[in-house]
C-alpha cells in the first residue's frame, strides 16, 4: 500500500517566531499582503502584533475581517471579492481555524474561478492549481489548519457543514508561536484543545493510520493530555506544549483522516452553533465507546500517552476502559458540558443522516446504522 504525506514546506516554532514573516514575504517576493482576522482579535490587539511587523517593514497590506466563529458561504464570497478589491499576491492569515479556513477557501477560489460555487468545494475538490501563498499564524492550539490540507465551510441555509479536502490549500508558511496564544480566554483554550486532542486520538484510530502518522498522533496525545490542565490554568510552558502538540496532531490526521466523533461534531454545529472543539469534546469519549471492539490494541497506547500506569498488565476490556475513563476525567476536569438541550428528539433523524454523510465518517473504524448514530447523539440529550 501506497501512503502519501503532505505537510508545510516551511514552518516556524517558538515564542517571537511572528518575526518571520517578514522575511518569508520578503524573500519570496510578494509585494501586497491580504491580512484577514477575526474581529476579536483585532479588538484585543492580537492582529496589531503581526500588522506592526507589516508596517515596520514597509509590506502594504488589506486587512480583511468578515470572519464568523463558524465561517460561512458567504464569508469566502465577501472574502473572494475583498482580495480581488485588494490587488493582494499573497494571504497571511491570524486566527483559529475560522481565519484559517476562510483564507483557505478564498485562495482556493482565486486560482481556480471555475470553483466559484463554493459548495463545489466539498469533499475531496479536484482543483488544478494551488491556491494563493498563505502564510498562516495560529492564535488557537487547536485547529491546526495551518498544516492541514483540509477546512470546514457552513452551508446556512441548508444548516450543515461540509469539508473540503484539498493538497493545493495547505498554506506554504506556518509560524506557530505561543506568544500569539497567550491571550486566549479559558473557554476557548479548553475547546481547541479537545479539538486537537480528538484529532489526535480520531487519527490514531481511524482506518488509514499508519506507522508515520502513529508517531505523530501518539506524541501529539502525550503533549496534550499532558499539559491540558496546566495550560488553561495559565501555565507558559505548557501553553507552548499544546501549540506544539495540536500541530503534531495535524501533521498526522489531514493525511489520514478522522471518524465519527468529528462527522457528529460538525453536525452538531452546523445545526445550533455549538463551538466545534467542545462539540468534539462530548463526542470524543462516546465515539471511543462505539469504536472500542474495532481498535486492536491501540487504545492501549492512547492510555500509555495520556500516563495511564501498567496498562502492559492489563487485559485488552481493562486497557481499552482504561483510555477512555482517561478522556472522560478530562473532560470533567476541563468542565465540559455533558448534555445539550437544544436537541429535540424530532431532530435526531437529520443529524444522524447529516452525520454519516460527512466527509470524516469513512475513516471511522466501524460502520455505524442510522440507529446507532441516533443513540449516540441522545446521550447528549437533558433526560
Amino acid at each position: 500500500m501506497v501512503h502519501k504525506i503532505s505537510l508545510n514546506g516551511t514552518s516556524y516554532h517558538g515564542a517571537g517566531a511572528i518575526k518571520e514573516i517578514v522575511n518569508e514575504i520578503k524573500s519570496r517576493g510578494f509585494h501586497k499582503v491580504f491580512l484577514t482576522s477575526d474581529p476579536d482579535l483585532v479588538k484585543f490587539g492580537v492582529t496589531t502584533k503581526v500588522s506592526t511587523l507589516l508596517e515596520a517593514a514597509g509590506i502594504p497590506y488589506e486587512l480583511y475581517t468578515e470572519i464568523k466563529p463558524n465561517p460561512t458561504i458567504e464569508n469566502v464570497q465577501h472574502g473572494v471579492a475583498a482580495f480581488k478589491k485588494a490587488a493582494a499576491d499573497c494571504i497571511v492569515a491570524v486566527g483559529g481555524g475560522s481565519s484559517m479556513d476562510t483564507s483557505k477557501a478564498i485562495g482556493i477560489i482565486i486560482t481556480n474561478p471555475e470553483f466559484a460555487d463554493v459548495r463545489s468545494l466539498e469533499g475531496l475538490s479536484p482543483t488544478k492549481n494551488p491556491c494563493v501563498p498563505i502564510i498562516a499564524v495560529p492564535t488557537t492550539a487547536g485547529t491546526a489548519a495551518e498544516v492541514t490540507i483540509n477546512y470546514v465551510i457552513t452551508d446556512v441555509e441548508k444548516e450543515r457543514k461540509f469539508v473540503c479536502v484539498d493538497p493545493h490549500d495547505m498554506p506554504i508558511v506556518a509560524v506557530v508561536d505561543p506568544e500569539m496564544m497567550a491571550s486566549m480566554p479559558r473557554g476557548l483554550a479548553v475547546a481547541t484543545g479537545m479539538d486537537a486532542l480528538t484529532h489526535a486520538i480520531e487519527g490514531y484510530t481511524t482506518r488509514a493510520a499508519w506507522e508515520m502518522t502513529d508517531m505523530f498522533h501518539l506524541e501529539a496525545i502525550r503533549l496534550l493530555s499532558g499539559n491540558f490542565r496546566a495550560a488553561v490554568a495559565g501555565d507558559m510552558t505548557a501553553k507552548a506544549n499544546m501549540a506544539l502538540g495540536q500541530y503534531i496532531a495535524g501533521m498526522g490526521f489531514s493525511n489520514v483522516g478522522l471518524g465519527i466523533a468529528h462527522s457528529m461534531a460538525h453536525t452538531l454545529s452546523a445545526h445550533y452553533d455549538t463551538p466545534h472543539g467542545i462539540a468534539c469534546a462530548m463526542f470524543l469519549p462516546i465515539s471511543m465507546e462505539f469504536n472500542r471492539d474495532f481498535t486492536g490494541t491501540r487504545l492501549r497506547e492512547v492510555a500509555r500517552a495520556m500516563g495511564v500506569k501498567n496498562v502492559d498488565t492489563m487485559s485488552q476490556t481493562e486497557y481499552r476502559q482504561a483510555a477512555i475513563d482517561a478522556v472522560k476525567q478530562l473532560t470533567l476536569d476541563l468542565g465540559v458540558s455533558k448534555t445539550l438541550d437544544k436537541i429535540t428528539e424530532g431532530d435526531l433523524d437529520q443529524l444522524a443522516t447529516d452525520a454519516l454523510n460527512d466527509a470524516c465518517y469513512p475513516g471511522n473504524p466501524r460502520e455505524a446504522t442510522k440507529e446507532q448514530v441516533i443513540a449516540m447523539f441522545r446521550q447528549l440529550m437533558v433526560k
